[in-house]
């Protein structure tokens, strides 16, 4: 199932032990506030980093997979 757009069916299939990856992709500029992928709230997650890939226009791809 791939999500794309959904901050908060995210965090919901994170809170249940859903996800068997996170493929994201983290962009250079700034917004202040506003919605989080993972809350302050939120219990720590343990993640392993698999893939990343740095693109000239400074976007990185991070690909993590929730250690078991």
């Amino acid at each position: 199932l791939y999500v794309s757009g959904s901050g908060r069916l995210v965090r919901a299939m994170l809170a249940d032990g859903l996800v068997d990856g996170l493929h994201l992709f983290v962009y250079p500029l700034t917004r202040g506030e506003g919605p989080r992928l993972f809350p302050a709230d939120a219990a720590p997650a343990k993640l392993s980093l698999e893939a990343t890939t740095a693109y000239d226009n400074g976007v990185v791809y991070l690909h993590y997979r929730p250690q078991t």
